[in-house]
């Protein structure tokens, strides 16, 4: 999810004036772990090249770098300062260094699925990078999954947008890719809160044998 602090119409706008730029920048910040539209700047970049006024490739090469380059700069961030700064938080929170141990033990466990599917999920596009970095991925397996990633969802996206484009509103096609992100959401959380569910009740069953 992005802070959607710009209109649609101030989206246009910006990737009429900056073109290809606007594409790679914006999806950078957002994959960098800064919470801006990058996805829908794509999506119009996109539609622009189905309009004639962008060319494809270009657009989808910048939406590839863009993705791979701020995925990166999310890594490093993590790894080299985000773990610090999570135990500072989970302190304030009342979450014991062991607790937040256990969740990025976890996480190591699923962390190329994380980082190659996570692009297609609300928030996750945002954070896996950072979190990544954080869990301390091995940074060989995150270029490879990231690259991948990368370039499956920019070819969906951008094709999404320039041949869909054509034939419904851009308004509505944004709506419709929105809310696959937001399902895709609830389905991660539904399950992560289930695994957890599940491996805090063990103990409580071998209590009881």
């Amino acid at each position: 999810m992005s802070i959607e602090f710009l209109s649609l119409e101030n989206i246009q706008e910006i990737a009429r004036q900056y073109g290809y730029w606007a594409v790679f920048i914006g999806i950078a910040l957002e994959n960098t772990g800064i919470p801006i539209p990058g996805e829908t700047i794509t999506i119009v970049g996109g539609f622009l090249a189905g309009s004639g006024e962008l060319g494809y490739w270009v657009v989808l090469g910048s939406a590839i770098a863009g993705a791979v380059i701020g995925d990166n700069f999310g890594y490093w961030i993590g790894r080299w300062g985000g773990w610090p700064l999570l135990i500072k938080v989970g302190s304030f929170f009342n979450i014991s260094t062991r607790q937040l141990e256990d969740v990025r033990n976890k996480f190591s466990k699923n962390a190329a699925k994380a980082v190659f599917f996570g692009r297609f999920v609300t928030l996750l596009r945002v954070f896996a990078g950072p979190v990544a970095g954080i869990a301390q991925m091995p940074y060989y397996r995150f270029l490879l999954c990231n690259l991948g990633g990368a370039t499956v969802w920019a070819l969906i996206m951008v094709s999404l947008s320039f041949f869909v484009g054509k034939l419904v509103p851009l308004p509505e096609l944004i709506h419709w890719i929105t809310q696959f992100g937001i399902l895709a959401l609830i389905a991660v959380i539904a399950w992560v809160g289930m695994t957890l569910w599940l491996e805090f009740k063990k103990p409580g069953l071998e209590g009881k044998d």
